[in-house]
């Protein structure tokens, strides 16, 4: 039996992982810098590098040249990765509504009021 035909499936090829997710999630709040994008998902800095190559690859961020001495990149969102944004969107109002409290709750945190 094969599997079955699924876009669901091939976007997960593409963004469907979690560093991948949080660059997109950085580059649609305009940090565009690497530095800034690894401090802010926390993400190793060889596996950020793969993903920001992956990415670009798969047409959903560009790299432009910002400086040529020393040589320095940033990245930005394409049409097609911001497209991206309202998924990204819906993904955190359902982990705020579903995840977020559930975890707080079992750790012994205040739970935040619900900003939905």
């Amino acid at each position: 039996m094969t599997p079955r035909v699924c876009s669901i499936a091939d976007a997960l090829d593409v963004v469907g992982e979690r560093w991948s997710l949080l660059v997109v999630r950085e580059l649609g709040f305009d940090v565009r810098r690497f530095k800034d994008i690894q401090i802010n998902t926390g993400a190793p800095r060889e596996t950020l590098a793969l993903r920001l190559r992956k990415l670009e690859a798969a047409g959903v961020i560009e790299r432009r040249r910002y400086s040529d001495r020393p040589p320095r990149d940033e990245y930005l969102l394409t049409d097609v990765g911001r497209e991206l944004l309202p998924v990204l969107r819906a993904l955190r109002k359902w982990g705020e509504r579903h995840v977020t409290p559930v975890r707080a709750a079992t750790s012994g945190e205040h739970e935040a009021p619900n900003q939905a």
